[in-house]
Order: structure tokens, then sequence, then C-alpha cells
């Protein structure tokens, strides 16, 4: 009896472990650098950058070849960005916070690379990269 105990515990934590293994979704947040580079890469339509910070903010200054999509309303722009389900999304805001919370999103809808700018808009101006107003 007590084989058998000991036996349906150990397939009970394999089937456990391996269903959270497939079922997680990953968390660890890649990012980017503020780079020349990014700026051919968004050109080049390979990437997808979206500033998610408020019209007024993204009027004021953005990146070059950055589209808005403010943070809260992320979820209004889900079906437009399906096409863009596949390729690399890079996220910016002001310092992070909405950008964190717009890319949480999604990755909850199965966006498989999507990325943050390190330093966000404030990084950008650090390293003296241009900037667009509108």
């Amino acid at each position: 009896m007590r084989l058998v105990v000991t036996g349906f515990l150990v397939a009970v934590g394999i089937a456990l472990f391996l269903s959270l293994k497939f079922t997680a979704k990953a968390t660890t947040q890649k990012e980017v650098e503020a780079s020349p580079y990014l700026l051919e890469r968004v050109a080049s339509n390979d990437w997808l950058l979206i500033d998610v910070r408020s019209p007024e903010e993204y009027a004021d200054g953005h990146i070059p070849g950055a589209i808005n999509m403010p943070h809260e309303n992320i979820n209004s722009y889900l079906s437009e960005l399906e096409q863009h389900k596949n390729k690399p999304i890079i996220i910016y805001c002001r310092s992070g916070r909405r950008a964190k919370l717009a890319m949480k999103v999604l990755q909850e809808h199965d966006f498989t690379d999507v990325m943050h700018l390190e330093g966000d808009i404030l990084g950008w101006n650090e390293a003296g990269l241009a900037l667009e107003q509108m």
C-alpha cells in the first residue's frame, strides 16, 4: 500500500511539473539598447517600435519611426498588431512603468518577441539620439 501511494505521489508531482513547464509564459524581459541600429531596423520594417506615452508626450518628441499606442488603450490595438505577432516589437515610454504594463498585455496575447527599450525616452535623450516632433 505504501508503495502505491508513493508511486501515485511521484506521478502527480511529475505531471504537475510538466504542466507548469509547458504552460508558463515567459516573464523575462528582453531589452534593446538605444542606438542608431534600432533606427535602421525600424526604418527597414524589421522591427515595430511602439511609444506607449500619451498623444501629447508623443507630439512633444518621439523616436523616428515610432507609432503611438497609449498604454491604457493597448487592448484596443491588438487586432491592428496581429500582423506583427511574430515580429520583434520594441516598446518604450518615459521611464519604463507604462512600457512594462503594455508589454505584459501583449505577452498575455501570445506576442512572441516583445522587447523593452533600455532607458526608454529618457535614455534615448541621454544618448543624444534624434527625436521627431509633430
